[in-house]
């Protein structure tokens, strides 16, 4: 058996690199941009039940398409945590709100426009089929799913973003299994964190094979 703790080291690396260049939305020199306007898309090609993915620069987001012009999808959002106001959360999220939404972890699952989920970027339809061949759902059921996991959630960069929220619905499972049976519990990270760094303290200079051993249990606790 395979040795998870290396391809979950790669996997945290470059989640983090991810974390930190994120750059969510296109934004012009002049501040926040609008999305494109309703028609802009073609859906016709588009099934209830398809899983929608927008690749752009720096990471991808992914949706469920419901059917008349409308995907769901989870979003880091701010503003479900300081207010119940639906219309205002309703919004198109912002880049601010998606940041802070990262930091306080707090997400919704949420239904837009196919414009306003994409946001001007590509849409590529089922392309992670070819990954879960075998575990496609009915896109009848993928399309229920989705629909009953509609509002606020908890987010997580590792352990529930929109690509977990997208396996879940069309697949039938989250995605990050093997990283997750590394490290369940939060209190043991954050315990062996305080301690690599009293080891440090007390040595002066930590061995360059402890430090993957600080820094990725930190990484975890951070990303949630």
């Amino acid at each position: 058996m395979k040795n998870p703790v290396p391809q979950a080291a790669s996997l945290l690396l470059e989640k983090l690199m991810l974390l930190v260049h994120i750059r969510p939305l296109p934004v012009s020199s002049g501040g926040e941009t609008s999305p494109p306007a309703p028609g802009y898309y073609d859906t016709s090609c588009f099934k209830r039940g398809d899983l929608l993915e927008v690749p752009r620069t720096l990471f991808v987001h992914f949706g469920i398409y419901l059917g008349e012009n409308r995907v769901a999808h989870l979003m880091p959002d701010i503003l479900p945590a300081i207010t119940h106001d639906c219309q205002q959360i309703q919004q198109v999220v912002t880049n601010k709100r998606l940041i802070l939404g990262v930091i306080a972890r707090t997400a919704s699952v949420r239904v837009d426009t196919v414009e306003d989920f994409a946001y001007g970027g590509s849409i590529l339809v089922n392309h992670m089929d070819r990954l879960f061949e075998d575990q496609v759902l009915a896109s009848e059921e993928a399309a229920c799913r989705a629909e009953k996991l509609v509002g606020t959630t908890a987010y997580s960069l590792l352990w529930n973003n929109c690509e977990h929220f997208v396996t879940y619905c069309r697949y039938g499972a989250p995605f990050c299994e093997t990283v997750k049976m590394i490290i369940r519990d939060q209190r043991s990270v954050l315990a062996s964190v305080l301690v690599g760094l009293a080891s440090i303290v007390c040595l002066g200079v930590a061995p360059s094979t402890t430090l993957p051993t600080i820094l990725i249990p930190f990484f975890l606790w951070m990303a949630g």
